[in-house]
């Protein structure tokens, strides 16, 4: 996050998805460059939602793209402003130097899954509520939530480097932000989930240079870079 001493800053609102590539890279860059301060709020996307419908109002907004197109709709973000930005699959991690676990196929994620001793993941976040919908289709949502570790929102990750759990199941970009997990793999193509994710500029941000400089930034070619980085894919067409 930029120093708040500087003269001008952007208020944004971004899903966790893309918080690696923006602390990492993209916002620094920013600064440096324009002068212009960030100042970061990072939650899932249906956390964030709840934080405009109680009043926020952003000047920039990252998340999940069909949540943005309604705000667009309803007035809250401006539409002609909406880009696509980025996509991001499902992964599924375990503490760094223990054993891989084998996810390639979806009966051997089922079982990893069944012999976890705990698995952690959100139900707030998209790849939580993902993930949650497929332990239903799978037919092993009760046994695996009978012990799993339910993270409200953040990183589902850290569950494994204080020993809640032995399986983590978030996006890839965001189990990457914990350094102590290693990723055995993103879910089996068959049962995969991706996660397409826009900006928008606030409705009310919209005249404003500093707002629109940041959209910019985030979309130009090289974040792409940045995202690919972090885990992300580009967007689908």
């Amino acid at each position: 996050m930029a120093p708040s001493h500087l003269p001008v800053s952007v208020r944004l609102f971004s899903a966790l998805a893309i918080k690696k590539a923006l602390d990492e890279t993209l916002l620094e860059a920013f600064t440096s460059t324009t002068g212009i301060g960030v100042d970061g709020v990072y939650e899932p996307t249906n956390v964030l939602l709840d934080q405009i419908e109680a009043g926020a109002r952003p000047d920039v907004l990252v998340g999940v793209t069909g949540a943005l197109e309604k705000l667009a709709a309803a007035g809250v973000l401006d539409a002609s402003s909406l880009r696509p930005l980025t996509r991001v699959g499902i992964g599924v991690a375990v503490p760094r130097g223990a054993p891989a676990v084998d996810v390639s196929t979806a009966d051997a994620l089922v079982r990893a899954l069944t012999s976890a001793r705990s698995v952690a993941y959100s139900r707030t976040g998209a790849s939580g509520v993902a993930f949650a919908a497929l332990l239903e289709r799978l037919g092993i949502a009760e046994e695996v939530n009978s012990r799993a570790t339910v993270v409200q929102k953040g990183f589902t990750a850290l569950a494994l480097t204080d020993g809640r759990a032995d399986l983590a199941v978030q996006q890839l970009s965001e189990l990457r932000f914990v350094p102590d997990a290693h990723i055995v793999g993103p879910l089996p193509g068959e049962v995969q989930h991706y996660t397409d994710l826009s900006v928008a500029l606030g409705a009310d941000a919209a005249h404003r240079p500093e707002p629109a400089a940041l959209l910019r930034h985030l979309t130009a070619a090289p974040a792409q870079d940045a995202y690919r980085a972090a885990g992300l894919e580009e967007p689908h067409p």
